[in-house]
């Protein structure tokens, strides 16, 4: 049987801003993200060495010509990825992050690798002739002092080279309409830059039976499945839908692997849920309302190779690319 959490415990919308008094680049006592300002005015970014300056008019989320103008219908859209850790990236270590290039391949995308360590202006000039971007899991956790939460004792070290990376490739897709897929880390770090807050280990805080992280497994083990439940009216319904799944009692049902041990406590500006898991750990959060392509999944599609809806995902991200307009 598995242990329901009590509805007091499922995230709700926050109503201000927490990441928006951070800046990232900076001692993590005080940061202030980049990240727009869903309720507020245009944030005045003074981004650090790494991250390009901010865009004009972040007030404007919607675009009426199309991401990238010179894409044509036959080109393959070019997705940014990051680097998942500064370690990773200077040791070389790609066995994760090849996952990600090779669904964004079949999916008829272009994967581009993106260094945590690129100047402002190198930054700048690799992510503005992009047209998607997928930000990936990480061993990471984000800093607890981007959602002004004290350090829990299982809260694993932050990488502070992504997290700015993340921010700054966050505010330049919603600026420049660009779809974004947040996966696992990168859909808390989603949440966290539009001011949404974290639980930093589920396992302590929730006491669920379902084992969400791998902790404590081999290296080599397959990841843990697990039910969830997704909601209408969303994207990720949709593609659910299309990908052969029966609607029942107002919803999807679906296996999902899983690897994770933080999840989203407070959503962030936007967000809605789009997915839950059967102990109401939130699974998924789609941006509302539905003005860009920005899904964030706590599951892994890039290693659920030939799982309909996670090739799905994968697909859905490339042709948003091929949009005349923006989602306004």
């Amino acid at each position: 049987m598995v242990n329901q959490v009590s509805a007091s415990r499922i995230p709700v919308p926050r109503t201000t801003s927490v990441a928006s008094e951070f800046r990232p680049g900076l001692d993590h006592g005080e940061r202030r993200s980049t990240c727009p300002n869903h309720v507020g005015p245009r944030i005045t970014s003074h981004l650090p060495s790494g991250l390009p300056p901010s865009l004009p008019n972040a007030t404007i989320w919607c675009s009426m010509t199309p991401a990238n103008p010179q894409l044509s219908a036959a080109s393959r859209p070019r997705v940014g990825i990051p680097w998942r850790t500064s370690h990773e990236e200077t040791n070389q270590i790609t066995n994760k992050l090849q996952y990600y290039s090779a669904a964004v391949t079949a999916a008829e995308g272009e994967p581009v690798p993106l260094s945590l360590q690129l100047s402002p202006n190198e930054f700048a000039a690799k992510i503005k002739d992009l047209d998607a971007f997928v930000l990936p899991g990480a061993p990471a956790d984000v800093n607890p002092a981007l959602y002004r939460t004290t350090r829990h004792p299982k809260t694993h070290e932050a990488d502070a080279n992504r997290e700015k990376t993340d921010f700054a490739i966050l505010e330049h897709a919603f600026i420049s309409g660009k779809p974004v897929l947040a996966i696992c880390y990168g859909c808390q770090s989603l949440n966290v830059c539009l001011g949404g807050t974290l639980y930093q280990d589920i396992a302590s805080e929730l006491r669920t039976s379902i084992e969400h992280s791998k902790e404590g497994l081999p290296a080599d083990a397959a990841d843990p499945i697990h039910a969830a439940r997704i909601d209408l009216g969303g994207e990720i319904a949709r593609l659910a839908a299309i990908s052969g799944f029966a609607k029942r009692d107002g919803g999807f049902n679906v296996q999902i692997n899983t690897s994770h041990h933080q999840s989203i406590r407070d959503l962030g500006h936007g967000l809605r849920v789009a997915a839950v898991a059967p102990d109401g750990v939130i699974e998924a959060v789609e941006h509302e309302p539905h003005k860009r392509w920005v899904v964030g999944v706590q599951w892994h599609p890039e290693r659920m190779k030939g799982d309909a809806l996670a090739d799905a995902l994968f697909r859905a991200l490339v042709q948003a690319t091929h949009a005349a307009v923006a989602h306004c």
